[in-house]
Parts: C-alpha cells; structure tokens; sequence
C-alpha cells in the first residue's frame, strides 16, 4: 500500500519569496510537487494547459465550483481561480508532497478540508525589506506597491493561524528551513523557532512595540 502523502500550503505577501522558495524545492526533488490550479483568465505566451494551469471559461468554472469541485476559489483582476479536489486527492493518493501557493483565505478554506495539510507562512524579516523587494522587481509603480503593503498587513493577521513562519531573511536558508518542515522536523530544530518568536512578540517591527499580536 502507498504511503498517503503530505499537503504543504505555503502563503506570504507578495515579494515574501514564497513562490521561489516552492520552485525550488519542487525543482530538488522527485517526492515534492504542486497542485495545478484552475483558472478562467486567457494563457500567457508558453503556458501550457494542465501543466501551469488548468484553463477553463468562466461558464466551466462555475459549473464546477455548484458541483463542489472546487476546495478552494478566489476572484482576482475578474478572474477566477481555484484548486480541484480531484487534482489533491490524486497526488496524495500517490504518496506525494503536494505544495500549494496560495492567499490566506484558501489557506483557511484548504485546513477545513485537510485538518492534517501543514501550512507555512513566508516573510520578510521587516516591513522595510518588503517594501524594497516590491520596488526592485521593477513592475509596480508606487501606487501598486502601498496596495500591496496594505494587504500583507491584513495577512499577517493570520500568521498565528499557521502552523510554522518562516522568516526570509536569507533564501537559501528559508528554503531548508522550509525543507526541513516538508521534511517532518521538529520545529525545535528550526532556525530560530520563528513562529513561536513571532508569538513572544520578537518581529515586533510588524506590529508595534507591545504585546498584543495580531489574531
């Protein structure tokens, strides 16, 4: 009998690295791979269906999501994206590591559906460092940038809802120590115990100088 397989949900601001860290790991091993999401928006240049994602009409995806094919969906830029059921539950079935990126409310949507699915969260050491990742990357004028600074401050309201943080200060380090989590290793042995750290209030940077965390 094959060995069920172990469901990852990785999420982090965008700039938090969290989608380098996924390919790399995926990139490194035989065992780990993603889930191929759903989505109605039109094919980039060199996209492939069913490898980047499952491209579908909207007319398609809504009559999915009423047949509860769906565990998880969101609206962005009026497109829709989802993750099938069938595509997690084939892959675990198979004995695979799954990673799926996703945003914190399907993160939310996904653990009601997988109770034992291991969430990770991915950030930037402070808000500063954030800030300046958006703007190197070149592809967002300021206006883009302060958007998307206010929506990591409403993710990380929900850090503590997840079962380990990793804080990308380093990405090299961030990927093992996200390894090592995919790797099923105590979080003692984690560098730095990020997210009980963040717990006693040690990235204080994000959230004020006192003791009340964000929930």
């Amino acid at each position: 009998m094959t060995k069920r397989g172990v469901l990852a949900v990785i999420s982090g601001p965008a700039g938090s690295g969290k989608s380098t860290i996924a390919e790399s790991l995926i990139a490194n091993s035989e065992n780990i791979t993603r889930a191929v999401t759903a989505t109605t928006r039109t094919p980039r240049a060199g996209e492939k269906h069913g490898i980047d994602y499952i491209f579908m009409s909207k007319e398609e995806f809504s009559n999915d999501l009423d047949a509860g094919k769906f565990i998880e969906y969101n609206e962005f830029n009026n497109n829709f994206y989802g993750t099938p059921r069938s595509e997690l539950d084939e892959l675990i079935g198979e004995g695979k590591t799954v990673l799926l990126v996703i945003d914190v409310n399907g993160a939310t949507a996904i653990k009601k559906e997988f109770p034992t699915a291991v969430t990770i969260f991915i950030l930037p050491p402070t808000e500063s460092s954030l800030k300046e990742r958006l703007s190197s990357r070149g592809t967002e004028d300021a206006k883009a940038i302060k958007e998307r600074l206010a929506i990591a401050k409403y993710e990380i309201k929900k850090i503590t809802n997840y079962d380990y943080l990793v804080i990308n200060d380093n990405i090299d380090d961030a990927i093992k120590d996200t390894e090592a989590i995919l790797g099923i290793v105590s979080k003692h042995l984690l560098r730095g115990g990020e997210l009980e750290m963040w717990k006693e209030g040690r990235y204080a940077n994000w959230h004020g100088n006192h003791s009340n965390h964000p929930a």
